[in-house]
């Protein structure tokens, strides 16, 4: 069973908008948001149901919450469709792979996920309309010119981001690497080492990311046989104005990079898979998990 709590958002209606889906999956929360130039409460309404059912795999019997009259009205009432037919339609493609109750929520009344909701719509619509510039690349300047984004007015919190990857490679090599017999040394060491330092440098590798004081970087390295590979983990954590996602996939990168460094003399088809972040946490869009 899985519950999504819907909200949407717009500064002017016609504006800016913002929508916002929370779902609640076996105990475990993610938060889908977005936002639009140009838009109305009603189509953020609608789109933050179309992307939180499209979240979750079909055949799953869903629960959407919504304070939305509009999308409720419509869904239980049969109330004629006269605008918004494009997100109509994807909505109706959704809900024919899943099985849909639809709940009403009174909006603003106390409910905490509601609330949730509707601050990350906001939230949304109010940083697009005041730092989106160039088509939404926060990168570049009114004159199209790269730079730093300004974080200045940006709260203080506890960052944390999560990043995986894998190192590939014939189980020959993995032998070799689980006896310390690579005549490098210690890659697993090696390795770790090589993440920790690059997640410290990562401002210097990559030209817009912001110098961070990290308070602590965790790299882990654990063989899987039966995938032929090294998996690799790293965790970082800093209390700032900016996020931490660029540093945990440094530090992935950077020791996947040193496992190949290594073991390319006795293994040429080394393959380096599935770099991404799976966790953030802290910030202006709170917690995000990803798979």
């Amino acid at each position: 069973m899985v519950d999504i709590y819907t909200d949407g958002a717009c500064l002017g209606n016609p504006g800016t908008g913002g929508w916002a889906a929370i779902v609640l999956t076996d105990g475990k929360k993610t938060q889908l948001k977005g936002a639009e130039h140009e838009t109305t409460n009603n189509r953020m309404e609608i789109r933050a149901v179309v992307e939180g059912l499209a979240s979750v795999p079909e055949n799953s019997s869903v629960t959407v919450y919504t304070d939305s009259m509009y999308v409720i009205n419509t869904m239980t009432k049969n109330w004629k469709r006269k605008a918004n037919l494009d997100l109509w339609e994807k909505l109706d493609y959704e809900i024919l792979k899943r099985s849909i109750n639809w709940k009403w929520v009174k909006g603003h009344s106390g409910d905490p996920l509601n609330e949730e909701a509707d601050s990350l719509a906001n939230n949304e619509a109010r940083f697009l309309e005041t730092h989106q510039q160039n088509d939404g690349f926060t990168h570049l300047d009114a004159k199209g010119k790269a730079n730093m984004v300004d974080v200045g007015d940006k709260d203080v919190t506890v960052r944390i981001a999560k990043a995986i990857g894998a190192v590939i490679m014939k189980s020959d090599t993995i032998d070799l690497i689980e006896s310390n017999s690579i005549a490098k040394g210690d890659v697993l060491t090696v390795a770790r080492i090589a993440g920790i330092t690059a997640a410290k440098r990562t401002s210097d590798l990559i030209p817009l990311c912001h110098p961070i004081v990290l308070d602590k970087i965790d790299v882990e390295l654990k063989i899987d046989k039966l995938q032929s590979s090294i998996q690799i983990e790293s965790t970082v954590r800093a209390s700032g104005k900016t996020g931490v996602e660029m540093e945990a996939l440094t530090a992935v990168s950077v020791a996947a990079l040193s496992i190949y460094d290594m073991c390319k003399a006795v293994d040429r088809g080394i393959c380096i898979d599935g770099i991404r972040v799976i966790l953030k946490k802290g910030g202006r869009s709170g917690e995000v998990i990803s798979t």
